[in-house]
């Protein structure tokens, strides 16, 4: 199949008007030769054009910077601002475990208890060394005296009463030493019962009856009752649009009547290696009971006022991994995807902290079947 260009068919019809006997013959053919012209060269034309395909229309917005003044809901948890695990300060066989998980305690109650009677051994030996340590001192200190008084008749030598009173000393050193090992003993006595120093409620049992434990082992830990916080993982990109002392508004999330405010309490150091978010405790101010540990609650806080760019949520996709939206560029209507960073969403709009400028030209629909560099066509105004 070829193209005839228009110069051609003039000479092709002009050698065919000759006059010669052996043209006469060709001229039958002229017809169907002119006829077959216009139609390849049709055919040529509509080749030609295909090849050329037209700009792909798509429906855009022009990126413009708008004051934020939103409030951003985020769901938590309650729990006690202060935690405290209580283990034995000795190490010993766990005969009784007096809570359970729940049970409200009192300064001085009694949480478990150990086996005491190596303890109990222990006392009535350092009581035994006591008595046998003031028997000595008694003696001691009566043949001090004795030679204190010969010795002031003249009646002993010296020696013999420097020894009487160092023997004296020596039995008294012995018996504050002894007394001493009773109030020891009576001490870890005294510590196979396990005691809470505050109110609370307790949150977990780590040991049960008949356990041998080490000291320092947590056996109960209780949350106590001296505050509450709110827990949220913030990401870090919402973290830095707060400001920097908010007000933080709680609802219990199964009555948005019961509510309560707070104040960011605490900001973790780092973030956690899986969500990458921020663990934020706020302390709630005079928190109502229907609050209880444990529970779900919606913090609101309003974020920063400063400008952002929000685009509709259907302009965004994926570029390595990441948020991205086609960009158009004004001049040669050809499309370029590029990777943004995203404040924060909603099912209709994106926020974007960076990779978006104000006035730029942003493709909302169609973003699946374009590909980089190609032309397209602005179904509509941008606005």
């Amino acid at each position: 199949m070829f193209c005839l260009k228009r110069g051609a068919t003039v000479a092709v019809e002009s050698l065919l008007l000759k006059t010669t006997p052996a043209s006469r013959r060709r001229r039958l053919a002229l017809p169907i030769l002119l006829l077959g012209a216009p139609l390849l060269l049709a055919a040529c034309g509509e080749k030609q054009e295909a090849q050329a395909p037209e700009p792909r229309p798509v429906r855009t917005v022009i990126a413009a910077a708008r004051p934020a003044g939103d409030t951003v809901s985020l769901t938590g948890q309650v729990e006690a601002q202060n935690e405290a695990s209580y283990g034995f300060r000795i190490g010993g066989r766990v005969i009784e475990r007096l809570v359970n998980v729940g049970d409200q305690v009192q300064p001085g109650q009694v949480l478990a208890r150990l086996d005491p009677q190596d303890e109990q051994n222990a006392l009535r030996s350092a009581q035994a060394a006591v008595s046998a340590a003031t028997a000595n001192v008694t003696q001691t200190r009566n043949q001090y005296e004795r030679q204190r008084q010969l010795l002031a008749r003249g009646f002993t030598p010296r020696a013999q009463y420097e020894q009487a009173e160092q023997a004296f000393l020596n039995a008294r050193a012995q018996l504050d030493d002894a007394e001493a090992r009773v109030r020891m003993a009576e001490d870890r006595l005294g510590f196979t019962e396990l005691k809470a120093d505050s109110a609370g409620v307790v949150t977990q049992r780590r040991a049960e009856p008949g356990e041998v434990v080490q000291p320092g082992q947590p056996i109960v830990e209780v949350a106590r009752r001296d505050g509450r916080d709110a827990v949220f993982e913030v990401p870090a990109a919402l973290l830095s649009t707060l400001p920097s002392d908010p007000l933080v508004e709680v609802t219990l999330a199964g009555d948005p009547a019961v509510t309560a405010q707070g104040r960011v309490r605490e900001v973790a150091p780092q973030a956690d290696p899986v969500t990458r978010t921020f663990r934020v405790r706020v302390g709630l101010i005079n928190p109502p009971e229907a609050l209880r540990l444990g529970t779900t609650v919606i913090g609101r806080v309003a974020v920063d006022n400063a400008p952002v760019i929000e685009i509709p949520a259907s302009a965004l996709t994926r570029l390595n991994d990441k948020p991205a939206v086609w960009v158009v560029d004004s001049k040669t209507k050809t499309v370029a995807l590029r990777n943004v960073e995203v404040l924060r969403f909603s099912p209709a709009a994106v926020a974007v902290g960076d990779g978006l400028k104000a006035d730029e030209i942003v493709v909302t629909a169609g973003v699946q079947a374009l590909h980089p560099g190609q032309q397209v066509r602005l179904l509509e105004p941008q606005s």
